[in-house]
């Protein structure tokens, strides 16, 4: 039986890069055979995997640079069903791409606003007037190309390869230590075993110690905290949720009792599972 896996697309983005990554060293292709299934968004490709369109998704969850992924964290709470099986983190390289002969021509750059933000800087200093147009992915910027030779997009070395276009300048990041955190998830049962464990939680009111009541029940327990995000609920102005990441996973009496308290607290509470965490 096939394993369809779905990620951002088309071929040649850095969520195909983890994907591929992951059949690779999880999914040997002489005992399984696999499908990597490209989806035009991030959303789009949680509801794949949340509707049970595909096995399993890879997509990307923080930057080293910007920070978390909205969309994946959003839907990740809204869509219940889902669980990480596994976090890999993967090198960005960000490349300006181009049929143009000279960068002193262009007059327009795409790319994903990821990309585009973590090259605001080089941008900013060497490309000061181009017009900057965001696309669903740094694969979708590079399919602009062809149809405008004053146009650059900012991609990955992978993806010139791919579509046959010339890199005009390597290494763009704005901070050369840039990589993004994946995850690669499923719709079936919650992984309990792993170095790290993602939870998230809406508190019961906004008060006073709302937030400090839940992060004791996890500093009193000695667990380190790798992570804490904090994104609109989307019901009311300063209503939040809290997304968290504890090193540990749920067979740990200290994480069981962690949760245990937590569930006084919080008015939901969802666990997303226990994982290990890979640098690619």
């Amino acid at each position: 039986m096939a394993i369809s896996i779905g990620h951002l697309g088309p071929s040649g983005t850095y969520s195909e890069q983890a994907a591929s990554f992951y059949v690779s060293k999880f999914l040997p292709q002489s005992q399984t055979e696999t499908i990597l299934c490209p989806y035009s968004s991030i959303a789009k490709t949680l509801k794949a995997i949340a509707s049970g369109e595909v096995d399993l998704a890879v997509v990307p969850v923080e930057n080293a640079i910007e920070g978390s992924i909205a969309i994946t964290l959003d839907m990740l709470w809204q869509l219940d069903n889902l669980r990480i099986k596994l976090a890999l983190v993967l090198p960005i390289a960000n490349a300006l791409l181009s049929n143009a002969q000279s960068i002193t021509t262009l007059e327009t750059v795409y790319s994903h606003p990821q990309p585009l933000a973590q090259c605001q800087g080089w941008l900013e200093q060497h490309l000061p007037n181009v017009k900057l147009i965001a696309t669903n992915s740094t694969t979708e910027a590079v399919e602009k190309l062809n149809l405008d030779p004053k146009a650059g997009a900012i991609s990955s070395p992978r993806a010139a390869q791919l579509y046959n276009v010339p890199i005009l300048v390597d290494s763009i990041n704005d901070y050369a230590d840039n990589c993004t955190r994946f995850w690669v998830l499923s719709s079936t049962e919650q992984s309990v075993t792993g170095t790290h464990t993602s939870l998230a939680f809406s508190t019961k009111a906004n008060v006073p110690g709302a937030l400090v009541k839940p992060l004791q029940a996890i500093a009193q327990r000695k667990i380190n905290l790798s992570r804490v995000e904090s994104r609109p609920s989307k019901r009311s102005l300063g209503d939040y949720l809290f997304f968290l990441d504890l090193e540990g996973d749920t067979t740990s009496p200290a994480v069981q009792a962690a949760i245990s308290e937590l569930t006084a607290y919080t008015e939901t509470l969802k666990i997303f599972g226990s994982y290990d965490l890979l640098s690619l």
